[in-house]
């Protein structure tokens, strides 16, 4: 099935998404080993500290050149592999020292693709990743888009996961959740003052207009950054972008960055407590071209339901995905024949059942990406860690 927009969107480059150790060991291709007295450790060592450079600076084309670079040399057997410093007791392998197709600092390019513009260079190095044998289940699931029944009912929906479809629709802050419980807190505490002749009418007015000015010019960033300071809102939102973070890469879409902070999220463009940005190529170019393919929209659609789906299976019941509902539903529009709302309902339970059961399978990896990104970890380690918490399982 195909799609056409019927307008002509901004070229998406990157799609946000809001809310809004046990040691792995990889194949590596073993080169020949060469003796010689060329002096290259220096060379190598200064080669290596410029990669960490690039890496540090988020200058991902830099990062990526040279390792593709190291990766040629190796490939033409260069002799580079085994190096006697002068004395022919003291032969020393880079390899051994992390220095020459080290896999530890391989990961690290992942690392510079947060400020990269040019989301091709990011698929090119999460490609280039893969090929090396470094992430086998990037892309293992690309296909589901094309499995099972496409109607889903709620009472399917109810069958499938136990969980009625109210417990995956986002909740207003203040009406659910803790967050219900907070505001009661609130009303109470302000009630409490008045009765006993404090009057905090001026302070209270002034804290709504500050938050009113803050969600009208700043998206609510203010009050996120606040509110994410909470434990059990700051678990939760690390839930719901792991669960976005942990099905791109199940569908091989490259993940350019996950931000946790507000503040950084609404300098990035995003609306919403945290964001996580990923690239669907395919999509991409479809929607240069003015169209917009079934399996394209299936797999967008399950990623953008992933932190919904993520928070139900955690939590029992969404809070957060308010904005990716808009999201949904802007890019619903676009489509030629836009999609009903009955169209646009089964599409939303299909795509978050399928996300639901995808991490459902998949529990001890995204445990494993909520662990390291609450422990402020990079992006090439919380990759690292889906993969080690895969492989431990059988990549079941």
């Amino acid at each position: 099935m195909a799609f056409c927009l019927s307008s002509s969107p901004p070229h998406p480059k990157i799609f946000p998404h809001f809310r809004s150790n046990s040691p792995i060991s990889f194949p590596f291709a073993q080169s020949r080993v060469v003796l010689t007295r060329t002096p290259i450790l220096p060379r190598a060592l200064r080669e290596w500290q410029e990669y960490e450079e690039a890496v540090k600076r988020k200058d991902l084309a830099r990062a990526l050149r040279f390792l593709k670079t190291i990766e040629t040399s190796k490939k033409n057997n260069d002799p580079v592999e085994l190096i006697d410093d002068g004395n022919s007791s003291n032969k020393i392998r880079l390899g051994e020292l992390g220095l020459y197709g080290g896999s530890q600092r391989d990961w690290e390019v992942l690392d510079a693709c947060l400020n990269a513009d040019d989301m091709r260079l990011v698929g090119s190095a999460y490609q280039f990743l893969k090929e090396k044998g470094f992430l086998p289940n990037f892309g293992k699931f690309r296909n589901i888009v094309l499995e099972g029944t496409r109607d889903v009912k709620p009472a399917v929906l109810k069958s499938s996961t136990g969980l009625e479809v109210s417990k995956f629709s986002p909740k207003k802050w203040g009406v659910s959740g803790s967050s219900s419980a907070v505001f009661v807190a609130f009303i109470g505490g302000v009630s409490f003052l008045l009765s006993q002749g404090i009057d905090v009418r001026t302070n209270l007015a002034a804290v709504l207009g500050l938050a009113f000015l803050d969600s009208i010019f700043l998206g609510g960033c203010c009050l996120a950054q606040i509110s994410s300071y909470w434990p059990p809102q700051r678990r939760r939102i690390l839930v719901h972008e792991a669960g976005h973070l942990l099905i791109a890469y199940l569908m091989g879409c490259p993940i350019r960055g996950v931000i946790l902070d507000p503040i950084v999220a609404v300098q990035a463009g995003i609306q919403g407590q945290a964001g996580t940005q990923f690239w669907d190529e395919k999509m991409n170019s479809e929607l240069a071209e003015g169209q917009l393919s079934g399996t394209a929209f299936d797999r967008y659609c399950m990623v953008l339901f992933a932190g919904i789906a993520a928070e139900a299976l955690v939590y029992g019941e969404a809070e957060g995905g308010e904005n990716d509902e808009n999201l949904f539903k802007n890019i619903c529009v676009l489509l030629q024949p836009p999609l009903s709302v009955v169209q646009m309902s089964n599409q939303a339970r299909w795509s978050v059942l399928q996300s639901y059961n995808l991490l459902k399978w998949h529990r001890h990896a995204h445990r494993a990406a909520v662990k390291a990104l609450e422990s402020g970890a990079s992006l090439s380690i919380v990759i690292r860690r889906i993969e080690e918490a895969m492989l431990s399982t059988g990549g079941n």
